[in-house]
């Protein structure tokens, strides 16, 4: 498949939405289909704006990871608006800047914010779980070879993503943590795994959650009243 790239007109679209002013700007990308945003994804922007002395963390919402089942994904305009709800007050800005650039692929994405965004030094956010499945994404090294990477720790998964495919191909460029804070301001390829507080929690068991809430919503709304039906008029318990 042929790499998508944005055009000129595009580039400056997405540079007006985030303006550059005054010096440089250090900023933490944190994609995702965010289905929905929640704790895990606020604990992170976390850790990243106090560990990397970032400006700001932008979520980027993707239309559809190639990688997921479409089925049980929630609209785009629902998740961006889940999302902002969950990050008002919060050094984030949630964006769709991949449906703004054309591209699907992190990949593509990246270089073309490079592009956008002269002045700002951005560094790849992801947990150790991300980690261990990146080498199935299209082109997965140059997403390192396009940005530094900072890698949280995710408790069981950390083990496995420390000596995993992606670890082992930029063994020689990760980062000492002592020089870790520095890392948006270094060339790549360079990464760091940062050992930080776990917070166990998954899109996919807040889903399930979800999910069984609604249902047992559903079965007592269905389910007949004890003692007869109500006459109108009469209060409930």
């Amino acid at each position: 498949m042929i790499a998508k790239t944005p055009d000129e007109k595009a580039l400056a679209a997405v540079a007006a939405l985030r303006p550059e002013r005054g010096g440089i700007r250090r900023v933490g990308l944190l994609g995702g289909s965010f289905n929905p945003a929640h704790e895990g994804h606020l604990h992170i922007s976390r850790l990243a704006l106090s560990h990397l002395k970032l400006h700001e963390v932008w979520w980027l919402i993707s239309p559809q990871n190639p990688l997921k089942d479409t089925r049980g994904m929630a609209p785009l305009a629902a998740r961006l608006a889940a999302a902002r709800a969950r990050a008002q007050g919060e050094a984030i800005w949630v964006t769709t800047l991949e449906s703004a650039l054309g591209t699907r692929y992190t990949v593509d994405t990246l270089p073309a914010l490079v592009a956008a965004f002269p002045r700002t030094r951005f560094v790849w956010l992801m947990g150790a779980d991300l980690m261990i499945q990146i080498p199935r994404w299209k082109d997965w090294s140059r997403i390192f070879e396009t940005l530094p990477v900072a890698v949280f720790d995710r408790g069981s998964y950390s083990e496995e993503a420390l000596s995993g495919k992606a670890a082992e191909t930029f063994a020689h460029d990760r980062v000492a943590p002592v020089q870790a804070a520095r890392l948006p301001l270094m060339r790549p390829p360079a990464w760091a795994f940062f050992e930080t507080p776990v917070l166990p929690v998954s899109a996919t068991e807040i889903r399930s959650r979800l999910a069984g809430a609604s249902g047992r919503r559903d079965k007592l709304d269905k389910a007949p009243a004890r003692g007869g039906a109500r006459r109108k008029g009469e209060a409930g318990p």
